[in-house]
C-alpha cells in the first residue's frame, strides 16, 4: 500500500431499531431497519470500495445491521466487534481508529448516533459540496453512511484531516 494512496473510512449508522422491553444494548432491528440495512449494503457495494476491515459495535442492532449489509458485498472483510464503539464520543472513535493497523486501507465502522454523525462532522475538513449539503440537510438517520478519505497513517487521523466524498441515507 502506498502512503500516497488515500485511506477511506465509511461511517455507517445502524438501521432503524425496535423498542421492545430490553436494555438499549439488546435492542433488535425493526422490520424497516432490516430492509434499510440490506439496501445500505447494496449502496455500499456500489461505492466500489473493497473494505479491509469492519469495526462493529457489539450492540444487537449494529450486529444485525452488519449481518444484513455484508450479505450484499462481493467479499466479506475481516470483522471486529468492538464494545468501545457503543456510546462512544467522536474523540473516542478517533482514538479507536488510531489503533487500526496500517495494512488496512479501507475501514467501515458500524455504530451509533450521536457519535457516528459527530465523527463525520469532526473529520471532514473538506469534501464534496453536494455530499456535505445532503448530510447537513438530512442529518444522520438510521442506516445512513458517509464516505471519507484522508492521506497518512491511521495514527495521524485527527479532526479536519479527511474529505467527505459521499453520503447516503435511506428514503424517508
Amino acid at each position: 500500500m502506498s502512503v500516497a494512496e488515500p485511506r477511506r473510512i465509511v461511517l455507517f449508522r445502524h438501521a432503524k431499531a425496535d423498542w421492545p422491553q430490553v436494555t438499549d444494548h439488546e435492542r433488535p432491528l425493526a422490520d424497516r431497519g432490516r430492509m434499510d440495512a440490506a439496501e445500505a449494503g447494496r449502496r455500499l457495494t456500489d461505492t466500489g470500495i473493497a473494505f479491509d476491515l469492519a469495526l462493529c459495535s457489539t450492540a444487537v442492532r449494529t450486529r444485525e445491521t452488519w449481518k444484513l449489509a455484508v450479505q450484499e458485498f462481493p467479499q466479506r472483510p475481516k470483522t471486529v466487534y468492538e464494545e468501545r464503539i457503543y456510546e462512544a464520543s467522536p474523540g473516542e472513535l478517533i482514538a479507536l481508529l488510531n489503533e487500526t493497523p496500517d495494512d488496512a486501507q479501507n475501514v467501515l465502522m458500524i455504530g451509533h448516533n450521536p457519535g457516528i454523525q459527530g465523527l463525520a462532522d469532526v473529520l471532514a475538513g473538506s469534501g464534496e459540496e453536494d455530499a456535505r449539503e445532503r448530510m447537513t440537510r438530512r442529518g444522520f438517520p438510521a442506516a445512513a453512511f458517509a464516505v471519507l478519505s484522508f492521506g497518512g497513517t491511521w495514527k495521524s487521523l485527527e479532526p479536519g484531516v479527511a474529505a467527505l466524498r459521499d453520503y447516503w441515507a435511506p428514503a424517508e
